[in-house]
C-alpha cells in the first residue's frame, strides 16, 4: 500500500500545522486536530465538534439555556502546474440554537431581529462559515505567492479566530472581545492576495464589512466594499506574531451609517510536551467608529492539555458604549475571567467525547450595578462534546 500523502502548507511550503483560520498563521508546533485522507491524488482532512451546554448568566440581565454549537470542515488539497490548489469549506448548524443566539453577559454585537442589538447574548454563527478557494505559487525555495477566495471567508485581518485557536478552543463561550479582534471571519465575499517568505507573510484583502445578518441559513449579498492589511511573523517554531488594520464600511446592520476602522497586534506561544501541549495567546484590538468612540479590548488566554485533560483560562478587558439602551452612548469598561475543564473519553479511532464545565466573573463599573445587579455578575456552562481528533 502506498504511503498516506500529507497535506503541506496551504500558502507555501511549510508545515501545515501552521495553517489556522482563513488565511492566518498560528505557531508551526501547534497540533493538528482532524482525521487524514488521501484519494485520486487529493489529500485533505476532516475536523469538527458538537457541543451540547446548559448555561446559566446570573443577575437581572442573567438568563438560562441549553444549546448546542458546531462546526465541520473539510479541506482537499492537489497539486495544479507549478502551486498548489487547496479547497476549504466550514459548516455549523448554530442557526438551530435561534437568531438570538445563547446568554453571555456583557456581550455585544449583531442582531437577532434585525430591529433591536443583541446585548448580554452570543450571536449563532452560519450555516455557511467557510467556502474558499486557495491557489499558492512558488516564486523561489522558500517563497510564494497565494491568492485566497472566499464566499464566505476570512479577510487578512486579527488573530487566529477564537474557536480554532489552542488556546481559546475549548471553552464554549465566545470572548466578550470577538467584535475587536475576530469577527470578520465570516464575510460574504472576501479576496485575499499575500506572499509567504520563509517566517514571514504579508498580505491584504477586500471584503464585505458587513456582519452578517438574522437570516444565519442563508447565503448574503456578495461585496466588496471594505479592505485590510495584515503582517505576521512565525520566528520561530513556538511563535506567531500578527499586526493587522481594517477599513470595514457600514459593518452593523443596525447603524448603516458608521463606519470602523480596526488596529489588530497579538502574539501566541507554543509549547508541545510529553503527553500534551501549552498554548498562550495575548491580543489587543482597538474599534474607531466613525463617527463615535474609539474603544480598545485586551484579552489573554491559555490552555494546557495533559494527555485526556484540558484546563483553560482567559482574561478579558474591553471599552464598550452598547450596553445600555440607545441614545445612551457612555464608554464603560468591562472585564471578564473565565476558567475552565474538559476531560475527554476515546468513543472510536477519531473520536472523543469530552465532558467540560466553564466559569466566569464578570466585571462592571459603578455606573452599570443598577442594570447588573450589586453582586459581580456570573456565569457556568457545563458542557458535553464530541470532537473529531
Amino acid at each position: 500500500m502506498a504511503p498516506m500523502r500529507m497535506m503541506g502548507g496551504t500558502l507555501g511550503p511549510y508545515a501545515m500545522t501552521q495553517d489556522a483560520s482563513g488565511t492566518a498563521w498560528q505557531p508551526a508546533s501547534t497540533p493538528m486536530a482532524g482525521m487524514m485522507w488521501d484519494s485520486g491524488g487529493w489529500s485533505g482532512m476532516v475536523h469538527g465538534y458538537a457541543d451540547l451546554v446548559y448555561d446559566h448568566q446570573s443577575g437581572p440581565r442573567g438568563d438560562s439555556k441549553v444549546f448546542s454549537e458546531s462546526m465541520a470542515m473539510v479541506m482537499a488539497q492537489h497539486g495544479a502546474g507549478a502551486g498548489t490548489l487547496t479547497l476549504k469549506s466550514m459548516l455549523s448548524l448554530d442557526p438551530l440554537m435561534g437568531p438570538g443566539g445563547y446568554p453571555l453577559l456583557l456581550q455585544t454585537g449583531e442582531t437577532a431581529n434585525g430591529i433591536t442589538p443583541l446585548v448580554d447574548r452570543q450571536h449563532p454563527h452560519n450555516l455557511f462559515m467557510e467556502m474558499a478557494t486557495i491557489y499558492a505559487a512558488p516564486l523561489a525555495p522558500k517563497t510564494s505567492a497565494f491568492v485566497y477566495l472566499g464566499y464566505p471567508g476570512e479577510p487578512a485581518l486579527g488573530p487566529v479566530t477564537f474557536m480554532h485557536r489552542f488556546s481559546g478552543q475549548d471553552d464554549p463561550a465566545a470572548p466578550i472581545s470577538h467584535h475587536w479582534l475576530d469577527s470578520t471571519h465570516i464575510s460574504f465575499g472576501v479576496v485575499t492576495a499575500g506572499i509567504a517568505e520563509g517566517p514571514w507573510k504579508i498580505e491584504a484583502s477586500l471584503f464585505n464589512g458587513r456582519e452578517p445578518d438574522q437570516h444565519r441559513w442563508d447565503y448574503q449579498p456578495l461585496r466588496l466594499d471594505s479592505w485590510s492589511g495584515r503582517i505576521t511573523f512565525n520566528p520561530a517554531a513556538d511563535w506567531s506574531f500578527q499586526v493587522s488594520y481594517g477599513d470595514l464600511h457600514s459593518p452593523e446592520q443596525l447603524d448603516p451609517g458608521v463606519h470602523q476602522q480596526r488596529l489588530t497586534a497579538s502574539g501566541t506561544w507554543n509549547r508541545r510536551m510529553a503527553g500534551g501541549n501549552w498554548q498562550t495567546t495575548l491580543a489587543w484590538g482597538q474599534n474607531r467608529d466613525q463617527p463615535g468612540h474609539r474603544l480598545q479590548a485586551v484579552l489573554l488566554e491559555s490552555a494546557l492539555a495533559i494527555g485526556a485533560d484540558t484546563v483553560f483560562a482567559r482574561a478579558e478587558t474591553v471599552q464598550k458604549d452598547d450596553l445600555l439602551p440607545a441614545p445612551a452612548t457612555q464608554v464603560y469598561r468591562v472585564g471578564e475571567t473565565t476558567l475552565g475543564y474538559v476531560h475527554d473519553i476515546a468513543v472510536a479511532r477519531h473520536v472523543a467525547l469530552g465532558l467540560g464545565m466553564q466559569a466566569t466573573i464578570d466585571y462592571v463599573p459603578a455606573p452599570l450595578r443598577a442594570a447588573y445587579g450589586a453582586a459581580e455578575p456570573t456565569g457556568v456552562m457545563p458542557f458535553i462534546r464530541l470532537k473529531v481528533r
